[in-house]
């Protein structure tokens, strides 16, 4: 699959979550930023979704307030979802460091807005709670909806399954740099920086039996995103 097919599909594959996300019960609201901080991560194909949008919209001028978080403490992934699949399925322990919120706010969030709304990556859109985060002190999220934004997480990145994966500020300051979004352009990557971790395939969808015959429609509908 080339970049701009890949590109596409990524589209598709956040329509179909924000329609999933239209029949729910959610307390997000605009200016809600508790889940807006330095620990989220991304693959590198919304990475070069978003250096794109910065371009374009003439916010390159972000990537300071990006830089400045670089020695700050957040979150580093060792392990991409997939890879987390495939040890589950053989047993094997999945074991995931702790992030905290305290660690501070997102380098993207001014004012309390996201400054890159519109292909923020999934890592953001998944944060959906039935309750006031900042009042309660926690999101609240449904075991189902858990498992639909495994799956989404799991579809994008078999889609970069030749990318990386990591934490936003990584990924980004990667992306930065005109030469490595040729090299991503030409399919031609390696994931060596050493906060960024390479990205599989999903060779197997972690759904529990319980909610296998609710989500068979969005996985079809995801399936299909793909042609």
């Amino acid at each position: 699959m080339n970049l701009e097919k890949k590109q596409i599909v990524l589209e598709r594959i956040y329509q179909t979550y924000d329609h999933f996300t239209k029949g729910l019960d959610v307390a997000c609201k605009k200016y809600c930023t508790n889940c807006c901080t330095r620990n989220v991560t991304m693959t590198t194909l919304e990475g070069y979704m978003v250096a794109k949008f910065l371009k374009s919209r003439g916010k390159t001028d972000l990537y300071a307030n990006i830089k400045k978080a670089f020695d700050k403490k957040r979150f580093l992934p060792e392990i991409t979802i997939n890879t987390m699949a495939d040890l589950y399925l053989q047993g094997k322990d999945t074991h995931v460091d702790e992030s905290h919120a305290r660690w501070g706010e997102c380098p993207l969030l001014i004012s309390g807005e996201c400054s890159i709304y519109q292909v923020r990556p999934f890592g953001c859109r998944c944060f959906v709670s039935k309750i006031k985060c900042k009042e309660d002190g926690c999101a609240e999220v449904s075991p189902f909806v858990f498992t639909v934004n495994s799956l989404f997480l799991q579809y994008i990145e078999h889609v970069d399954q030749d990318g990386c994966f990591g934490n936003l500020t990584d990924i980004l300051l990667f992306m930065q740099n005109e030469e490595n979004r040729k090299l991503f352009e030409n399919g031609i990557i390696t994931c060596k920086n050493a906060w960024m971790i390479p990205n599989k395939p999903a060779k197997v969808l972690v759904i529990p039996p319980e909610h296998k015959s609710r989500i068979e429609p969005i996985l079809k509908v995801l399936q299909n995103s793909a042609v």
